[in-house]
């Protein structure tokens, strides 16, 4: 494997009963880049994310992060190894503190003492912006907040690749804005990878680096933001021609 990847994906194949969610799929995630991922509604973005992750097996291919087979380890040991994510609907404790969530990413994610995983929770609190709000209960939160907690309960994991599940689904523009400057912060400043799910186009076109686009679970079309928002098979199958003419009424106003 190139020292520049991070994450290969060769031939990966899951179907439910007659339904193949998703078909011979393969891509690479370089280390340091924030990768989109991309499709239409069922397309099997999220179901792409639970082999990756373990909670699902695969039917075959295989998924080389490093020199391991993720496909062969449980699901436990891919957090150890490095990988960690969010989810489109929030899994957080809703009844316990902000701070007892994170320090769980850091106990059950890295099998760090208690001491260290709440030393680092509240390290990873301030890195989210919510040092402020440790001792509240994760149910009295804003959605955007409650992403972000999820956000540093995986970081506490300390990963390598985060994969992050519609991170600004449901966010106001505001919250569009600060979610956006948080990725590139993730990247820059943390020095993660992200492998990213998102239906919001002006966003993750304005954030990844690459995008890789799937229908029906198949891989249609791999590149930079720019050429994938011009190819044809893309447009036809997600994007749509108002998305192409309103990205380039934007860019003559720019």
């Amino acid at each position: 494997m190139q020292d520049s990847v991070l994450l290969r994906c060769e031939n990966l194949t899951k179907s439910f009963g007659g339904l193949v969610a998703v078909s011979d799929l393969s891509f690479d995630i370089q280390k340091g880049e924030v990768l989109g991922l991309i499709g239409p509604n069922g397309a099997g973005k999220t179901t792409v994310f639970n082999l990756l992750t373990g909670v699902l097996k695969a039917d075959s291919g295989q998924v080389m992060f490093h020199d391991k087979n993720l496909l062969k380890i449980p699901a436990h040991k891919i957090t150890e190894l490095g990988i960690a994510r969010t989810f489109q609907l929030i899994r957080a404790f809703e009844g316990m503190t902000v701070l007892d969530n994170v320090i769980i990413g850091g106990l059950f994610g890295r099998r760090k003492t208690h001491e260290v995983a709440k030393d680092d929770a509240l390290r990873h609190l301030s890195f989210v912006g919510l040092d402020n709000c440790a001792d509240m209960l994760v149910r009295n939160l804003t959605p955007f907040d409650r992403k972000r907690t999820e956000l540093a309960a995986a970081l506490n994991t300390e990963p390598e690749l985060i994969l992050l599940d519609e991170f600004i689904a449901g966010l106001n523009e505001s919250e569009i804005h600060n979610a956006l400057t948080m990725t590139r912060k993730i990247r820059d400043e943390a020095g993660k990878t992200l492998f990213w799910i998102e239906h919001v186009m002006k966003a993750i076109m304005s954030v990844a680096e690459r995008i890789v686009v799937i229908d029906y679970g198949k891989k249609i079309a791999d590149g930079p933001p720019k050429e994938i928002s011009k190819n044809e098979q893309v447009i036809a199958a997600y994007l749509g021609s108002r998305y192409v003419e309103e990205s380039d009424k934007s860019a003559k106003s720019e």
